[in-house]
């Protein structure tokens, strides 16, 4: 497999970054993934523009949409799947190491792409839906930067994985704000509702075109906050993410919730994203 590195295309086993990398030092960097369907981008200007935010958040320029664009279509040539992921990771680059960052435009970024294939989520986890915990939300306050720094994220993940899970829902002060790679959504008498965008939530770009779907199928969206409690009385629950899509949660903290299976809603938008991405 072809990765592009810092301006180069080589072999994945041949490409390195040094030891004094920041992104290695101190997780000084960010990412994105994106889904691609046939070949095609998922909402790339989406992707990127949320890119563009997080790089702003911590400070870090001299990143092309260019580059970007001209290194997406060289790896994306050779994807021979139907589905697949194309990562992109951004680092504030390589100095020497100190804690102080170096001033801006004195070292130049690490870009670094790849394309992998993906399969789909499983057809019996689409129909039958996972099981989640809940877990504290101990990350830090500014979650809205799609940081590498993810290791609340793997160690939540770990947690969920060793009590038989699929994945955790972060609490934080009694309110569920999302999941460790996912947003979370509850259906309650026919009120779909989800998270608002805080600086406590990171803004998926699957969660918008879901609420964009919804809404244009004449359901009702509601982004308020939710309790823990409202979890386990919801009719529906269901996560949304890149490579995730659209999937049902049947089982909170080893409740059933709901009928212990897809739910109408879930399966719904689940098909309507599909259509979207062009593949149904």
């Amino acid at each position: 497999m072809q990765v592009y590195l810092n301006g180069q295309y080589m072999e994945e086993t041949q490409a390195t970054v040094s030891i004094d990398d920041r992104g290695f030092l101190f997780a000084d960097g960010v990412y994105e993934v994106v889904h691609l369907y046939r070949g095609k981008p998922f909402e790339w200007e989406r992707h990127l523009a949320r890119l563009h935010r997080s790089l702003a958040g911590i400070g870090v320029g001299g990143v092309s949409d260019q580059e970007l664009t001209e290194a997406r279509d060289r790896l994306v040539g050779d994807v021979k799947t139907e589905e697949a992921a194309l990562y992109i990771q951004i680092t504030r680059g390589t100095q020497r190491r100190s804690h102080a960052p170096p001033p801006a435009g004195t070292i130049a970024p690490t870009v670094l792409m790849w394309v992998r294939p993906v399969d789909p989520i499983r057809a019996d986890l689409v129909q039958n839906g996972v099981a989640v915990v809940t877990t504290a939300d101990d990350r830090w306050a500014k979650v809205w930067i799609k940081t590498i720094g993810l290791l609340p994220n793997v160690l939540a993940k770990g947690k969920a994985i060793e009590a038989g899970a699929y994945e955790a829902l972060f609490v934080r002060d009694g309110i569920v704000t999302e999941a460790t790679s996912a947003n979370v959504f509850r259906v309650s008498g026919g009120e779909i509702q989800t998270a608002p965008v805080t600086n406590y939530i990171l803004p998926g770009i699957t969660r918008e075109v879901v609420i964009e779907l919804a809404r244009g199928a004449g359901m009702t969206v509601v982004e308020q906050p939710f309790p823990i409690e409202a979890l386990y009385g919801a009719d529906e629950l269901f996560l949304t993410g890149t490579l995730t899509e659209v999937l049902p949660i049947t089982r909170v903290d080893g409740r059933q919730i709901g009928a212990g299976a897809a739910g109408p809603v879930a399966q719904k938008l689940l098909q309507l994203l599909r259509q979207r991405a062009g593949m149904a």
